[in-house]
């Protein structure tokens, strides 16, 4: 019976604690959008992402040229 004196307050906190969490993420609007995420993989734009000092420079005829590394 005194072990109940232990868990039964530990399990309250830990349910508060997770409701708090779930209201602090619905209130910033993270379940606002689950759609976009999974369809911006899909997406190449990788190029917008690389710094400008790794980039591979675009040549008249990019189609038969691979990319250099210039490091």
């Amino acid at each position: 019976m005194g072990i109940l004196s232990i868990v039964i307050p530990v399990s309250l906190l830990l349910l508060a604690a997770g409701g708090l969490l779930f209201w602090w993420t619905v209130k910033h609007g993270q379940y606002d959008d689950l759609d976009s995420p999974a369809h911006r993989i899909l997406f190449d734009d990788d190029d917008d992402m690389l710094p400008d000092d790794i980039k591979p420079k675009k040549t008249k005829n990019t189609e038969d040229s691979e990319p250099t590394d210039e490091r």
